[in-house]
């Protein structure tokens, strides 16, 4: 280096700096910090610096980042090594000097772009490498758009690796383990080529838009699913899973990541709306961006922002596929990531809504957000990014009608229902779930509600076209004053054991003036999550004399049997009740759907675990069935308890026993430690569980 100056080495300080920088869990032999906040070096010279005062008075710190980096577009600076570092940008400030070394802090910009950083050291007319680094978002720093001010938060939104999502429906709400693996240290390099790649496709060379948040998670968000390009996974037609992982079968986001990179980023196969939020939240979390995993029950799909959706049924209360794209899920999983927005009003910052699911949208990519949970809220649907698609999603109103036998359509009564029920999260620091629904709606039946729901039907009116089918359908509803006088109610029991018969209640009460002659045609349907029909599993019909004023309570239950073979991999009824009134012929109708819980797998612990001390954990499987569990096989999971997974063959399982299954382990990793279960047989595909337990310090 010039008239020989040269170093003989730079120490990173890794282990100090990525301790300061909450990223010792990403790696422990490479700098990862996080911008905003400042990192020590020392660079060690080959010879007493005194003297080569000449050439240090020119000395300047390079930063680089980008396949071609430039003073001009922002992705290289150049800033002098002085006493005193500028926080507010680039700078380096002497923090202590010998003859022979420097101990340099180095401050970076709280609005500096991501990315993977070259640092080198300018004396003279020569540079010279001093090493790489990662600069990742920081919500540590006030400075930062993902500043988030509570410890709790920091923990629980950016440092947990293991997260609940939650499944089933709004009456039975079932927690699912998912592993987020944000920290493997093969993760960070997958999220960067991520980046890389959904760059490439969009066409977008500018590596200082990785400065922003709502970039990077719009990248991220088009580069999960395949619709926009050749992304991270491909969402399939539900159960057809040819050549590939059905979703449910997917334990975490790390073998999904390291698959797309193993195969030269051919999508992965196959993916759903939780796999995709899952993926989403180990990416965005790895980045730096607070994120979290959020489910709402009942949730209007592709509805192409408009307030109403229809559901179709035959005269036997079978559902139909009539509309093939529009329809009601009953669960749906999407993302929250924290953030200031600089785009909007200061009242739009915290919680965005992002969702990589796609939508069949009339502009724009097929990826919704991020979308402010508070314009949701107030129904503010035409500000950015897809609030419209969010409120109508969840302030739907859903029309039942039935298809007669020539084709034409009957509405039907007491068969509405309204989407956005229950919106719910794995709460901080514990795997309890939360019910946020309140983020995104006012208290149902509320003024405020109100109001918000008629500004935004008036804005969405707007946009819709004037030859909607809902429009025409809605125009033969019979009006207040015109419906007769009988009401219908449908119960059942959710969550139900696999192997129990389904209890159903049908109450019927006429309040109309005189005697009623009634059919009633009580089913259940398997279903997909997505609101796809599987096949009518059961039907029974009924004649009754409804008095006036009486009420008709009837007890019927669907057999076991009936349903065993075709539960489908979700184990979703839809359960109807449609009552005919044979003098007018209005139909009524009322439906529940119910989700049909697995066996019941259970985890024990020792009460006392320490690190590196060899320990055993029990698993015990219960057959409630009356006939074997075939082909069981359960997969075992768990950092810092178990190295990979781990794969046990149980062969059967006798009906109404308990097989146990003891796993020798010895734990590496001190602090709250899960361990997660996943079984499969011929009769359950999906059951899982998991126990956390606290590992004391060697």
């Amino acid at each position: 280096m010039g008239q020989g100056l040269s170093i003989k080495k730079c120490d990173f300080k890794i282990t100090m700096n990525n301790n300061n920088h909450h990223t010792e869990e990403i790696s422990t032999d490479r700098l990862m910090v996080r911008r905003g906040q400042p990192f020590t070096i020392t660079v060690s010279f080959s010879a007493p610096i005194h003297n080569y005062l000449q050439q240090l008075k020119r000395t300047l710190l390079i930063v680089q980042t980008g396949s071609h980096p430039s003073k001009a577009d922002g992705t290289q600076t150049e800033f002098p090594i002085s006493s005193l570092g500028d926080q507010k940008q680039w700078s380096a400030a002497l923090e202590e000097q010998d003859p022979c070394f420097w101990t340099i802090s180095v401050n970076t910009p709280a609005n500096a772009p991501i990315g993977q950083y070259t640092l080198l050291l300018h004396a003279s007319k020569s540079d010279c490498l001093l090493g790489n680094f990662t600069l990742l978002f920081n919500p540590w720093c006030q400075d930062d758009e993902v500043f988030l001010a509570n410890e709790a938060q920091w923990q629980e939104y950016i440092l947990n690796q293991e997260g609940v999502i939650y499944l089933g429906t709004e009456n039975a709400v079932l927690a699912q383990p998912w592993d987020f693996s944000q920290f493997e240290e093969d993760i960070v390099d997958i999220c960067f080529t991520l980046l890389d790649v959904g760059e490439h496709h969009q066409r977008d060379k500018d590596h200082t838009q990785r400065k922003n948040p709502i970039y990077i998670c719009r990248t991220v968000a088009a580069m999960l699913n395949c619709d926009e390009f050749r992304g991270i996974l491909t969402e399939c037609g539900t159960g057809q899973y040819y050549n590939g992982t059905p979703p449910s079968k997917w334990l975490g986001s790390r073998p999904i990541l390291q698959q797309w990179v193993a195969s030269q980023y051919k999508p992965v196969r196959y993916g759903q709306c939780w796999v995709f939020a899952a993926v989403m939240c180990s990416v965005l979390r790895c980045l730096g961006i607070p994120t979290r995993v959020v489910t709402g029950f009942t949730w209007a799909h592709n509805t192409n922002s408009s307030l109403s959706v229809d559901e179709y049924y035959d005269e036997d209360g079978t559902l139909l596929t009539r509309d093939k794209s529009a329809r009601v899920w009953t669960f749906h999983v999407w993302n929250e990531c924290w953030m200031a927005r600089a785009d909007l009003l200061q009242e739009y910052n915290g919680w965005q809504a992002l969702d990589a699911t796609c939508q069949e949208k009339s502009k724009g990519p097929s990826f919704c957000g991020p979308a402010p949970v508070q314009a949701i809220k107030k129904g503010d649907t035409e500000v950015d990014y897809d609030v419209c698609y969010f409120f109508a999603a969840l302030n739907a109103k859903c029309q039942v009608w039935i298809q007669k036998a020539d084709v034409t359509l009957k509405p039907a009564l007491g068969g509405t229902k309204y989407t956005g029920n229950n919106i719910s999260t794995k709460s901080v620091g514990s795997e309890r779930c939360e019910d946020i629904t309140h983020s995104y709606k006012y208290p149902e039946g509320s003024l405020q509600g109100k109001e918000v729901l008629d500004k935004a039907y008036r804005k969405i009116k707007k946009l819709e076209t004037t030859s909607s089918s809902s429009e025409t359908h809605f125009s033969s509803i019979p009006t207040a004053l015109e419906e007769p006088n009988l009401f219908i109610h449908l119960q059942s029991q959710s969550p139900l054991l696999l192997g129990q018969d389904v209890p159903l209640s049908i109450e019927m009460f006429n309040h109309s003036g005189g005697e009623k002659a009634t059919h009633l045609i009580v089913g259940a349907q398997s279903l997909h999550y997505n609101g796809v029909p599987i096949i009518q599993l059961w039907k029974k019909e009924f004649h009754f004399i409804l008095k006036s004023n009486e009420a008709n309570n009837l007890q019927v239950s669907v057999p076991y049997s009936q349903y065993r073979k075709e539960l489908g991999e979700d184990h979703l009824l839809r359960l109807t009740a449609m009552l005919r009134d044979e003098d007018s012929f209005y139909l009524y109708f009322a439906q529940e759907e119910i989700s049909i819980c697995d066996s019941a797998l259970t985890i024990e612990f020792p009460e006392n675990m320490v690190q590196y001390q060899p320990s055993i954990a029990k698993i015990s499987l219960l057959n409630p069935l009356t006939e074997p569990l075939e082909k069981c096989m359960i997969v075992v999971a768990g950092r810092g308890l178990i190295y990979k997974q781990r794969k046990y063959r149980l062969g059967s399982v006798q009906p109404k026993s308990i097989q146990q299954l003891q796993i020798p382990f010895t734990p590496t990793q001190a602090g709250p430690r899960r361990l997660t279960a996943h079984l499969t047989c011929l009769q359950l595909q999906n059951l899982k569980s998991y126990k956390t337990i606290d590992v004391a310090a060697a």
